[in-house]
């Protein structure tokens, strides 16, 4: 999912395209869906990021585009699930996730997995995870069966169709700083920065 505005993180470049250690964060995300069992990968783009729609046309990876009208996660999804060639499950990736690498992915696809694959999954952090890391809170899971404070992720497993209502909703909760750090302010790319250069000087 990569057709937001993105203006939370004052740039002049558009959201997916703002560069973690010098790779758009859209590339890292394409990446890491490219190194897992995934079988197709699709961007939902919209008029709210047109430099992104050019930038994955022209990319080497196997990525798809699909136009939205960039109203929203919710209406975008939709839009994408209208598509005749997408049938569910499907893995659903915010695209301001940089720290996601194959291995996360395989990890909640296995979380799946072993939950039968009934209905969707929601994967969630503690809003005290985000906390301690430093990182900003702008959204929260609405549930009251949890003591702690959840937080979306920005990856989900989808098993719907744009007219179902009916299906059932699990919850996953990690509290694994790779999809604990969403970059939608300047801090929080700092912070994604400094995760990306640690891990490489080891």
């Amino acid at each position: 999912m990569c057709g937001g505005k993105g203006t939370r993180l004052e740039s002049d470049r558009e959201k997916p395209l703002y560069p973690i250690d010098g790779i758009a964060m859209v590339d890292r995300v394409v990446t890491a869906l490219a190194q897992s069992r995934i079988d197709a990968i699709y961007a939902a783009v919209s008029p709210n990021a047109p430099e992104t729609r050019d930038h994955l046309s022209a990319s080497d990876e196997p990525v798809t585009t699909i136009s939205t009208a960039g109203d929203g996660y919710v209406a975008d999804l939709l839009a994408v699930l209208d598509r005749p060639a997408v049938t569910t499950p499907i893995l659903t990736v915010a695209a301001d996730l940089p720290l996601l690498d194959a291995a996360v992915v395989e990890q909640v696809l296995t979380v799946y997995d072993d939950r039968g694959h009934a209905g969707s999954l929601t994967v969630c952090v503690p809003e005290t995870c985000k906390r301690r890391l430093g990182t900003s809170v702008d959204s929260r899971l609405d549930t009251a069966t949890s003591p702690d404070e959840l937080v979306p992720t920005g990856i989900n497993v989808v098993d719907a169709t744009a007219d179902d209502s009916t299906a059932e909703s699990m919850t996953y909760v990690t509290d694994d700083p790779r999809l604990a750090i969403n970059v939608n302010r300047r801090e929080d790319a700092r912070l994604a920065t400094e995760r990306i250069r640690r891990s490489t000087d080891r």
